[in-house]
């Protein structure tokens, strides 16, 4: 009866959910694999096993949800990475290729295999355009460069499309929040929380989508009609300034940006163009640097010309101001008029241009 007792609760155990990961690496032998996740920014180990002539295998206990994890043959480069779900889940490979190694046992997983397939043709396209647009800009053809960049954007339009329409039509996904994090950046609240509203319960409570939850919370302070929301920080000189001390002029440009950050570099005449037309018609910048480096920041200030006061706390991505508006892509920037209402946001280019000249007149 003893017997027959631990028999059944033995069988119980294993019935529980869990992880398995079969590994058959050609050319793997006696080598370390570790499997590791993201967490908190960063690479976690999670398991780890010993390759026997290419095979191994690793077992833990259930997973809450299915994530990406990587599987790294230790102290070197070789990785592949892969949706760990409680399955058993097998990895076919070789040791010198193994970011190609074929995945098998993982629903998760294919569903991501056929949304990267989906966008295959796209990246093959995009990949020769890059290569294109490299050698029209050492040759110096501007005309070439000019055309290959509207090319790129109009596939960057049509993977955008192809990624919004895999969220959408797989709200049971577990591979959906990784890809609406993604898009997140070029979306406002309102159309990220669309999506999430249409996400199932167990997605929908996964830590990407609450990370976003939290991201949309503070858009919805920042988007257009808000008051924006006040702060202080010092200026070049260790001055501390607020952002509503700079309230008054007809309109006030709250630029977020950097000295290493290139399109910011790029995007600072057309800028320094609007201020010099328009300050003395009430327009004025207040820049907020996401730099880590003072010399820098003062040294890219004085290069680009950029006339305005500026402010910083050296925090990079951890830039107070910056979370309070939800920044995290940059070039980035607010319209502010009189009173401190966000009129605008992320006016680049020539509708920067446009939206002053449209308040201000000529």
């Amino acid at each position: 009866m003893y017997l027959v007792f631990a028999a059944v609760i033995m069988a119980a155990c294993s019935s529980e959910p869990h992880y398995v990961v079969n590994g058959k690496i050609d050319g793997a032998d006696s080598v370390v694999f570790l499997l590791q996740k993201r967490e908190a920014g960063q690479m976690v180990n999670i398991d780890s096993a010993i390759a026997q002539k290419g095979s191994f295998k690793m077992k833990g206990g259930a997973v809450k949800y299915p994530e990406m994890v990587m599987l790294v043959a230790k102290n070197t480069r070789m990785r592949t990475s892969f949706y760990l779900e409680n399955s058993e889940i097998t990895v076919t490979g070789t040791l010198d290729s193994l970011f190609k190694a074929t995945i098998t046992g993982s629903k998760t997983q294919d569903e991501y295999q056929v949304f990267v397939d989906s966008n295959k043709q796209l990246n093959d396209r995009y990949s020769q355009i890059y290569n294109d647009y490299q050698t029209a800009n050492q040759d110096g053809d501007t005309a070439r460069v000019s055309q290959l960049e509207k090319e790129a954007e109009k596939i960057q339009n049509e993977m955008t499309a192809l990624q919004k329409d895999f969220v959408k039509n797989n709200p049971a996904s577990f591979v959906a929040p990784s890809i609406l994090r993604s898009l997140s950046y070029e979306m406002e609240g309102n159309e990220i929380e669309s999506y999430i509203n249409a996400m199932d319960t167990a997605v929908a409570n996964t830590p990407i989508v609450k990370e976003l939850k939290d991201r949309v919370a503070i858009m919805k302070t920042v988007a257009i009609g808000q008051k924006a929301p006040d702060f202080t920080m010092n200026d070049a000189e260790g001055n501390p300034v607020s952002l509503s001390s700079k309230f008054g002029p007809k309109l006030l440009l709250v630029d977020f940006w950097a000295a290493w950050c290139g399109p910011c570099r790029k995007e600072n005449p057309n800028v320094v163009k609007v201020y010099k037309e328009f300050n003395k018609k009430g327009f004025d910048v207040f820049g907020v640097s996401l730099d880590q480096s003072k010399e820098d920041w003062l040294k890219a200030i004085n290069d680009d010309k950029l006339t305005w006061t500026h402010v910083s706390d050296l925090q990079y991505w951890n830039n107070a101001a910056a979370k309070m508006y939800a920044v995290n892509s940059i070039p980035a920037n607010f319209l502010l008029d009189e009173t401190g209402t966000i009129i605008g946001k992320n006016l680049r280019e020539e509708a920067l241009y446009e939206k002053v000249k449209e308040v201000l007149g000529e």
